[in-house]
């Protein structure tokens, strides 16, 4: 739908920009639902199609194509048996292949640890080598037409994202939509459904035993000790001064810093210098992780537990779900406080001045980008200088399990991986509230 009004936005400015179209790729994200994964992309090269043939009757036929990168699914890792992971991306890419895609990007079978070893990227690289030169299927272009179920779920696909399309249309176009939130609040209630239904066991994931393998673990501090600081201050005044006369190439600037070893977070702020720091819109899904999960024995004890700490305290137990440093993967986050807020949790989303602010019993940092071993210490050290060291930190997401040492060394009270239930993780939770608002009435 973005690029849709993209070329809306080139064609008003001249329709000689159209041809700018055909420049046009889209980035998919592709699960394990097999037949739906192939389906979504045969859906989306139609719709494309459609929509640029219905309203700008382009001359030239390369601007009906819909190009399109894929990768596979992150969510769909897991910490269990990180081995079997290597057969789920072989199956996503798969998909992706017989649905059309131009280039691919394989997930390494242990990024739910951390970050991707030599090994586990080459093993990666090689799934896609193997699936391009020896499987003899990007031979045939799209060889599942004609499948009476494939031909089926493709027009449920199209007839379903046609019907968004339309209701987007109706409140004003996409950036409209965007500035209220709507696509993004769509895709948090989905994943918030799949984790309901992923903790209920009605989603089934094979394996249970934790294999030993090795993991990369970020270490900042030497990186920056180790570059060229001449070389790296460069760079980034390369990209400020870029991003300030509109001339160059803001990309091949921010390789260039990233290869002079400066961080995400460095490029960013040389940009942000000038642009300035878009502020999106916090709206949150009420009820669909719970609505999903179902009212069992589990849940309700959880909410019990939840009404029992509120009679006891006055209010309900409060989580700040937090995301620092340039970490984009907000699925995790967004899920947690979703599902916690349907049981009976007060979930201000978003570190140290909003915890204080919003008076919460708990932080809870969700990390996935190798940050933890530095953001979170700044957080602790900055809730003590507010003087609240009573406010809990805990910590979620993708974090190498030898670093957890390290976190709870630093104060964190605990730590959920990927794997982790969420009703459990909030009977954990409270359970920790408690025994911390008792130690503080006893040192009263």
């Amino acid at each position: 739908m973005f690029c849709f009004h993209y070329v809306l936005n080139l064609f008003s400015l001249s329709p000689r920009s159209f041809a700018r179209a055909a420049r046009l790729s889209f980035f998919w994200g592709i699960g394990m639902n097999f037949y739906m994964e192939i389906a979504k992309l045969r859906a989306g090269r139609r719709l494309w199609a459609t929509l640029i043939r219905d309203n700008f009757q382009p001359r030239d036929a390369k601007s009906l194509l819909l190009r399109t990168h894929c990768q596979t699914s992150g969510w769909s890792l897991t910490e269990q048996d990180p081995y079997n992971n290597v057969v789920r991306t072989v199956i996503e890419a798969m998909a992706a292949v017989f649905g059309g895609t131009q280039s691919l990007h394989t997930n390494s079978f242990d990024e739910a640890l951390g970050l991707p070893t030599v090994k586990s990227a080459r093993i990666a690289r090689n799934t896609q080598i193997i699936i391009q030169e020896e499987s003899g299927i990007p031979k045939v272009a799209d060889p599942w037409g004609g499948s009476h179920m494939m031909e089926a779920l493709t027009d449920d696909v199209y007839a379903t994202a046609l019907k968004f399309i339309n209701e987007i249309e109706e409140v004003g176009g996409m950036a409209r939509a965007v500035a209220e939130g709507i696509p993004k609040l769509r895709i948090e209630e989905c994943a918030a459904r799949r984790q309901a239904r992923i903790d209920s066991a009605l989603t089934v994931g094979s394996g249970s035993v934790f294999h030993h393998v090795w993991y990369l673990s970020g270490d900042g501090v030497s990186v920056r000790e180790s570059r060229d600081p001449e070389a790296a201050k460069k760079c980034l005044a390369a990209i400020e001064e870029c991003a300030r006369s509109g001339e160059g190439n803001l990309l091949g600037l921010a390789v260039d810093a990233a290869r002079a070893r400066c961080s995400v977070g460095e490029i960013t702020d040389a940009m942000k210098i000038v642009f300035g720091e878009h502020k999106a819109s916090t709206r949150m899904v009420s009820g669909a992780y719970r609505s999903e999960f179902g009212d069992n024995e589990e849940i309700l004890g959880t909410l019990n537990r939840v009404a029992e700490f509120k009679k006891l305290e006055g209010r309900n137990p409060r989580l700040l779900v937090a995301k620092m440093g340039q970490d984009g993967h907000d699925r995790g986050a967004k899920v947690i406080a979703t599902g916690f807020a349907d049981l009976g949790f007060d979930t201000p989303l978003e570190v140290a001045q909003q915890a204080v602010d919003a008076d919460v019993h708990c932080v809870g940092v969700s990390t996935l980008a190798a940050g933890h071993k530095t953001l979170v210490p700044e957080l602790l050290k900055e809730l003590r200088t507010l003087n609240r060291p009573d406010i809990l930190v805990i910590c979620g997401g993708v974090i190498p399990p030898q670093d957890y040492e390290f976190l709870f060394k630093s104060g964190v009270c605990a730590i959920f991986g990927p794997g982790t239930r969420i009703p459990q993780a909030a009977v954990e939770v409270i359970d920790s509230i408690e025994k911390s608002l008792e130690t503080l009435r006893q040192a009263m």
